[in-house]
């Protein structure tokens, strides 16, 4: 017998798939095992059967009564052909086959890789059962068929060992295959794992994706907004503040349809599968001066007063923190106190903090129309802060009744 005995099939582990799910369909390596099984088996048949019945005395030493040569036969050739169900029944075949171990030799074989399959495939108790019924016939076996050529506890100890060996290489293919199958699933799952980081990520990106149309398309609408109001609570305006406002009009939407577009691609390839390609390049603190510039081109009175020696110094996540929280606090600002003045400070150094605050007054006055809005512009601001390791509060300021809001994200040096 060979390794080859017991042919690579998905039911490796005993126990792990249902009696129809052991038994697949064979593959050209499985009929060309179950061949060399089936000739080795019927070969060993016939040659303990030609001893048996050969005239020489010491080749018939144990052939026994003359009746029993003929059944030995038929029980040799019918485990021989049983051979081609134990891929199916190795268990049945193996406790079938247990009463022709008191007699048979020509069976010898055959039962050997019944036995054989039975320790590879099935679970180990059941193996070790067979295994053990298969050496008590063996006290039985040699007194029925006894070696004169050797001792009885010499026959006894012979066969013992010569099924010992069996086991053994049955269990290192057993080991093996088990192996293989653990390392097999280790790779299946790591790549389901990869899979699912992956996800994960694209995931976040979406997330992410959200939260910054979130900050461009509520700071470029408001601009909208308060254009559209001015154009319709001052018909009588001149045509050059009516043009000038139409550009901002104009200009603001551009933007917001350039910012959907570019989120809209960026999700379809992610749905897809396929490339996002490069981003745009993300705002820092050395861009707060031209969104303050955009807002009071909008006619937004904001006031900046900016203490950072060298915005190029701060990390680049921190200084695209400060970036959205004053683009939400004037976006707020325009929202809910249209036409108050909005005073911005930076102030910070490496080692030390990064201060952001937007004020802006109170608004006083019956509510006039107020943009539409999701609620969760805060709410972002704060988990962005949160990330960064900061700290954020928003909310009256009851020493000026001013409504702040103000951050302070770490700068490390």
């Amino acid at each position: 017998m060979s390794a080859a005995v017991v042919p690579d099939h998905p039911w490796l582990l005993p126990g792990a798939l249902t009696p129809e799910a052991r038994a697949p369909r064979r593959t050209p390596r499985d009929w060309l095992v179950d061949v060399v099984a089936f000739l080795l088996a019927l070969g060993w048949a016939l040659v303990a059967f030609g001893d048996a019945v050969s005239p020489n005395p010491q080749f018939a030493h144990n052939a026994g009564p003359s009746w029993l040569v003929g059944v030995d036969l038929l029980a040799g050739l019918a485990c021989c052909a049983a051979l081609w169900l134990r891929r199916r029944w190795p268990v049945g075949l193996a406790v079938v086959g247990l009463p022709l171990a008191l007699f048979s030799v020509t069976a010898g074989v055959a039962l050997l890789i019944v036995v054989f399959t039975v320790l590879v495939h099935r679970p180990l108790p059941v193996g070790a059962a067979l295994v053990g019924f298969h050496l008590l016939t063996v006290p039985l076996y040699t007194a029925v068929r006894p070696d004169p050529s050797l001792p009885y506890w010499g026959t006894v100890a012979w066969t013992v060992m010569f099924i010992g060996v069996v086991v053994a290489w049955a269990m290192f293919v057993r080991a093996r295959r088990q192996l293989v199958l653990s390392l097999r699933d280790r790779a299946h799952r790591a790549e389901a794992e990869q899979q699912l980081r992956v996800d994960q990520a694209r995931q976040l990106e979406r997330t992410r994706i959200a939260r910054e149309m979130h900050d461009v398309l509520a700071h470029r609408i408001s601009l909208l907004s308060l254009h559209a109001g001015a154009l319709e609570f001052r018909p009588d305006a001149s045509p050059q503040e009516v043009a000038r406002a139409a550009g901002v009009i104009r200009g603001s939407a551009h933007a917001a349809l350039q910012d959907l577009r570019e989120v809209i691609g960026v999700l379809r390839a992610d749905t897809a599968g396929g490339d996002t390609g490069p981003e745009r390049p993300q705002p820092t603190l050395a861009d707060v001066p031209a969104l303050i510039a955009e807002s009071r081109a909008a006619g937004v009175r904001v006031t900046l007063v900016d203490e950072v020696a060298d915005p190029a110094d701060v990390p680049t996540a921190v200084g695209r923190g400060a970036y959205r929280i004053v683009q939400e606090g004037l976006t707020n600002a325009r929202k809910h106190a249209p036409g108050a003045a909005v005073a911005v400070r930076l102030a910070g150094a490496p080692g030390r903090e990064l201060s952001v605050e937007i004020r802006n007054p109170w608004p006083v006055g019956p509510p006039g129309p107020v943009l539409p809005g999701a609620g969760t512009g805060l709410v972002g601001i704060a988990e962005r802060v949160t990330l960064t390791g900061g700290r954020l509060t928003h909310g009256r300021d009851d020493a000026t009744g001013d409504f702040r809001l103000a951050a302070r994200l770490p700068w490390r040096a």
